[in-house]
C-alpha cells in the first residue's frame, strides 16, 4: 500500500528504500492512520476538513515540501471552489480583523510550523482567548503536531530516494 508520505516523497516502488519502509510497515501504516484522523476525521468538531487542507497545504508552503503541498492542494480543491475563501492555504496571508479565530489558528499555525521552539503556554492562552474550545485546541494542536511530522519524514525520504 502507497501511503501519503511514500507518495509525497516520490519513494520508488523498489529498491533499499521501498525494502527499509517495508520492513517498518506497521509504522507507515499507523502514520496513514493518524493522516486519516487528523485531516479526514468522522467528527471534525469546530475545524472543518477545508480549513485542516487549508492548514495543511499552508504548512507545506512555509516547509517547501512540493509533494504534499500537491497532495494538500488537490485534497483542499477537491472540497470545491469555495473551500477555502480566505486563502487560509496561502502563506502570506492572514485572515480578517472580522475573522479573529481563524487569524490566531493562522498565528499558531505559522508559530509551530517555523519555530515550535519558539510556541508556549501564551500561545494556547491566545487561542482560547480567540474564543476557541479546548477540543478545537486539540485538534489543532494534533492536526499541526502531525502535519509537521509528516513533513519532516517527507523530506527525509526525499532526500533518501534520491541518493539511490
Amino acid at each position: 500500500m502507497t501511503n501519503v508520505i511514500e507518495a509525497a516523497a516520490n519513494v520508488p516502488s523498489t529498491g533499499p528504500l521501498a525494502d527499509a519502509l517495508a520492513m517498518r510497515s506497521k509504522l507507515m501504516d499507523l502514520t496513514q492512520a493518524s493522516y486519516e484522523a487528523a485531516l479526514l476525521p468522522s467528527d471534525p468538531g469546530g475545524l472543518t476538513r477545508e480549513t485542516r487542507a487549508a492548514f495543511a497545504c499552508r504548512m507545506a508552503k512555509i516547509c517547501q515540501q512540493e509533494g504534499l503541498r500537491r497532495h494538500y492542494g488537490e485534497l483542499l480543491s477537491s472540497y470545491g471552489s469555495e473551500a477555502d475563501p480566505l486563502n487560509l492555504a496561502t502563506t502570506d496571508s492572514c485572515p480578517p480583523a472580522s475573522e479573529p479565530r481563524l487569524a490566531a489558528m493562522v498565528s499558531y499555525v505559522d508559530l509551530v510550523t517555523r519555530s515550535p521552539k519558539d510556541a508556549s503556554e501564551s500561545d494556547i492562552e491566545s487561542l482560547r482567548k480567540a474564543d476557541i474550545n479546548e477540543s478545537d485546541i486539540v485538534r489543532l494542536a494534533g492536526l499541526v503536531a502531525f502535519v509537521n511530522y509528516q513533513l519532516r519524514v517527507a523530506a527525509v525520504l526525499s532526500v533518501m530516494g534520491e541518493a539511490q
